[in-house]
């Protein structure tokens, strides 16, 4: 009877064992299958082992908690062939970003599989056929990119009942028919559908004339001779500059544009020039309104109420931009209030709006959205979404006794999401937008402790009294790249470093800039106090106590390598971003070490030292030189 109940248990075993083996190989089964069909001439796919019990140890594959794949990150990676019906196989899949690769064929039904999608990024490959109707099942997504590719019918009217959607861009296809404009299409403008073989929407027709009642017939011919003399007139003088400007487009060459949706506004940011439609709305006591996309200008009377007349007790922040205030607007939702403290100039009002508009343009899950602005003679200022879990320099330095500390998981998370904002910055935006003062203070967190870029493209947009040359280093000390200390001109490659350094704020729980390490006498600087902990061996010292030693030495050592990747003193030996990304998912980081290693010990060699260290890093100080020569803080903006 017991072997018997032995037997019985042990099939019940086997039969759980390979239920679950199953559901775990059907996600990547899903994945193999896509592999399978398409080229792989850069060897991106390398990684993907059908064998494994789940991908989730993949390059470019992202899963949570329950080893369920929630993202797929394979754009620009030089893929050709078709996408796979097997896709729909993802149940618990976010972010399907397959965009600027050479992939053909069809967008497959299936697709309307994925209920979690949040984004779906398809742009620049050669995709045909029609957009699938079951598209519009996906009722969670927000960002719907598959412009600049060949597909043709019309545009289904279901996608129009998917309310979350904000990014919507199917320009440049084959498509006909007409565009729909109710549901959330009614929030897009006609940039979202250009260079398609599209019927636009007739405009509104104009409100009805009430009739006059009948006076005298002398009269009556007199009065409506003036009021159509008037009228004629009226309507000739605002058709003019409209007849010009079309005559002007006509002869212009067609440009590229991107769109936001905007209730209120028409926008249309080209590549080399911008150019701005408003619908100005204005009562006697507030400042004039513009909605533009899902930037809004705000009056400064609304954001004085918000932010009680800028209250001290509401500031959340200062540095060299100006104070940060925590506003709640008329509608109950809660926002950070940027006032930025540079001094005006005339002119300058349409330069920094110009700049409003092209920040307000990059859209990422890891990027800070602006809200809208607020702009008079005297004061300029922005509007972002609350982040109630502040920055990351705040949870590793400023937390209360009763918030526990990040743990390792969530750093690493911030350390790829980060990197993946920045990434989108300099690689999806044009023109690319540097950020200039990458730091922990700068990367927010939102309410699942995703990494949130926030600050980026205030560089600029403080310049805009300047002509054409940036005078100030903007930054903050411990974070700026030597070549933009000492020439003044920054680059990706800028932001690369300040991403290192805050890399090493993530490891360690420090600031970057701390003078209380002297009285241990140790580096002020934090990049040369991990330097010589490193070249010391003491790999435990540098590691932040709040994490109490629960980190793997392994992954530690692994961000250790892409900090000081990031961080090396030439500008051209440091990774780009897109790169970073890569390395943080598992592909390169092994390579790029050891070729860094190599040329190390080359330099060492040339310089005659005989240091010898064979550990998993080479720390002889000549080779790891001080990371802040010529240090002038004058110059600097300062922490935030």
């Amino acid at each position: 009877m017991d072997r018997e109940a032995w037997a019985i248990s042990l099939c019940f075993v086997l039969v759980v064992s390979l239920l679950l083996r199953a559901h775990g190989n059907s996600e990547g089964d899903a994945l193999n299958a896509l592999k399978t069909n398409l080229a792989d001439p850069n060897n991106v796919l390398q990684s993907w082992d059908p064998t494994l019990v789940n991908p989730c140890t993949w390059f470019h594959v992202t899963c949570n908690s329950d080893n369920s794949v929630t993202r797929v990150d394979l754009g620009n990676a030089n893929l050709s062939g078709q996408l796979v019906p097997q896709l729909g196989q993802l149940p618990n899949l976010q972010y399907l970003e397959l965009y600027s690769n050479n992939i053909s064929g069809r967008v497959p039904n299936e697709l309307g599989n994925l209920t979690n999608l949040v984004s779906l990024d398809l742009y620049l490959n050669v995709l045909s056929g029609p957009i699938p109707d079951t598209l519009g099942n996906l009722q969670r997504l927000r960002f719907l990119r598959l412009n600049n590719n060949t597909l043709s019918g019309p545009i289904p009217v279901i996608l129009t009942t998917i309310e979350s959607l904000q990014v919507l861009d199917l320009s440049n296809n084959r498509l006909t028919g007409d565009i729909p404009i109710n549901g959330s299409f009614s929030l897009f403008t006609p940039i979202s559908f250009q260079n398609n073989l599209l019927i636009t929407p007739p405009a509104a027709p104009p409100p009805p004339v009430s009739q006059t009642p009948p006076s005298s017939p002398v009269g009556s011919g007199t009065t409506g001779a003036i009021a159509g003399g008037v009228a004629a007139g009226a309507a000739l003088l605002f058709a003019a500059p409209a007849i010009a400007l079309a005559m002007w487009r006509r002869k212009k060459p067609q440009d590229h544009f991107f769109d936001v949706p905007g209730q209120w506004a028409k926008q249309k940011i080209a590549y080399k020039e911008v150019f701005f439609f408003f619908l100005v709305t204005k009562t006697p006591e507030e400042d004039p309104e513009v909605h533009l996309g899902q930037l809004k200008r705000f009056s400064l009377r609304e954001l004085q109420v918000a932010t009680d007349n800028f209250s001290n007790k509401n500031i959340l922040g200062r540095g060299g931009f100006g104070k940060v205030y925590k506003g709640r607007l008329a509608d109950g939702s809660l926002v950070a209030v940027k006032r930025l403290k540079e001094e005006r100039t005339q002119g300058g009002e349409l330069q920094f709006q110009t700049e409003v508009e092209m920040i307000s343009m990059a859209v990422h899950r890891n990027l800070l959205r602006l809200r809208g602005f607020c702009m008079t003679p005297t004061e300029r200022l922005l509007v972002y979404p609350y982040m109630a879990n502040g920055s990351v320099a705040s949870c590793l330095r400023e937390r209360s006794e009763t918030q526990p500390p990040l743990d390792w998981p969530i750093r690493k998370r911030i350390a790829l999401g980060s990197a993946r904002g920045l990434a989108y910055l300099h690689d999806h935006c044009d023109p690319k937008i540097i950020h200039r003062d990458v730091k922990a203070a700068n990367i927010l967190l939102d309410e699942e402790f995703e990494a949130v870029v926030g600050d980026f493209g205030l560089a600029k947009l403080m310049d805009y009294k300047d002509t054409h040359v940036t005078t100030a280093v903007r930054g903050t000390i411990g974070h700026i790249a030597p070549e933009y200390l000492s020439t003044g001109k920054s680059s990706e490659k800028t932001d690369v470093f300040g991403y290192g350094v805050m890399l090493l704020e993530l490891i360690t729980g420090q600031r970057a800039f701390d003078l209380a390490r002297l009285a241990n006498d140790d580096d002020v600087m934090l990049l040369d106090w991990v330097k010589g902990l490193l070249k010391e061996k003491k790999l435990e010292t540098l590691v932040d106590a709040d994490l109490q030693g629960n980190y793997i030495d392994e992954e530690v050592e692994e961000l250790i390598q892409v900090a000081l990747l990031c961080t090396q003193g030439t500008a051209m030996e440091r990774p780009k971003m897109s790169e970073v990304v890569r390395m943080l998912e598992g592909d390169g980081l092994a390579e790029r070490w050891e070729e860094w290693q190599k040329e190390e010990i080359f330099r060492q060699e040339f310089n005659h030292t005989h240091h010898q260290n064979n550990d998993w890093i080479i720390a002889d100080g000549n080779a790891l030189p001080d990371s802040t020569p010529n240090l002038r803080p004058e110059e600097l903006s300062g922490p935030r």
